[in-house]
């Protein structure tokens, strides 16, 4: 109990009782604000984590497409220099003019 002041005995022991409950809760209160703040950034780090992966997988997509029509387009590419090198030279004319020399030869 408290000592005698001016103030009523019961108002000093209510206020010291609620003193005593408010340091008394204190503890568990800052370790509840450590729990939540903990595992809200463990569940932010594993969106990141799900968001990171995530944008390496389109990446990575993206990357095998332009690999594969790459690929596909080379071989196009190599046959259309190949027949513009053809057209532009002298090859057609001289293969024509060796078939009709040899077809000469050949018959009686």
């Amino acid at each position: 109990m408290a000592l005698d002041t001016a103030v009523n005995s019961q108002i000093t022991d209510s206020v010291t009782q609620a003193n005593v409950k408010t340091l008394g809760d204190s503890p568990a209160l800052s370790l509840s604000n450590l729990y939540q703040i903990v595992s809200q950034s463990l569940g932010l780090s594993a969106q990141n984590a799900v968001t990171a992966q995530q944008q390496a997988n389109i990446i990575h997509q993206a990357a095998t497409t332009q690999g594969v029509s790459l690929l596909y387009s080379v071989d196009t590419a190599s046959t259309g220099i190949a027949t513009t090198q053809i057209d532009q030279s002298n090859l057609p004319s001289s293969l024509a003019n060796m078939l009709g020399t040899v077809k000469a030869l050949v018959q009686p």
